[in-house]
């Protein structure tokens, strides 16, 4: 499983300016709404269920909010990055500037768990985090996450 099977450029968001979790999550379900054809409703909900049983903030202000839904055909990406970090409760107790989000069928099981490590592996590579971080806009975020995938390959 390789991100660039999970995102297209549209999927790519960055910056998101965003007060807090909620509000991310909700600007996030409206972005992933378009990109996926579920309501924005549904994916909020799903994601904040999810966040509801623990923090999905995994620590150095990486986040993967995910969750399943049985209209979906296929596992699904977005990335967010934030314009400042926001409190999102995570493992380490620092704030969260990057957000992979994953939406899975309800029926993906292995392939969504497959898909949450390789995002966790990508986003724990410090140079290819530092360079997202960097990236001046989504492209180049995009960019940066397709060739850390086609690397590893």
């Amino acid at each position: 499983m390789l991100l660039h099977d999970l995102l297209t450029p549209d999927s790519v968001i960055a910056p998101l300016k965003a007060n807090g979790k909620k509000q991310a999550l909700q600007d996030i379900a409206q972005r992933a709404a378009a990109i996926t054809g579920l309501s924005e409703r549904e994916i909020f909900e799903t994601l904040l269920q999810r966040e509801r049983l623990g923090s999905t903030g995994i620590g150095d202000g990486i986040a993967i909010p995910h969750g399943r839904s049985a209209r979906l055909d296929r596992l699904r990406g977005l990335f967010v990055r934030l314009e400042k970090p926001i409190d999102f409760e995570a493992l380490d107790g620092q704030p969260v500037d990057i957000l992979f989000v994953l939406l899975a069928p309800e029926g993906a099981g292995a392939d969504h768990l497959k898909a949450l490590a390789r995002v966790a592996r990508v986003l724990r590579d410090r140079s290819t985090l530092e360079r997202i971080r960097r990236a001046h806009d989504a492209s180049a975020v995009f960019a940066i996450l397709t060739e850390s995938t086609a690397q590893a390959a």
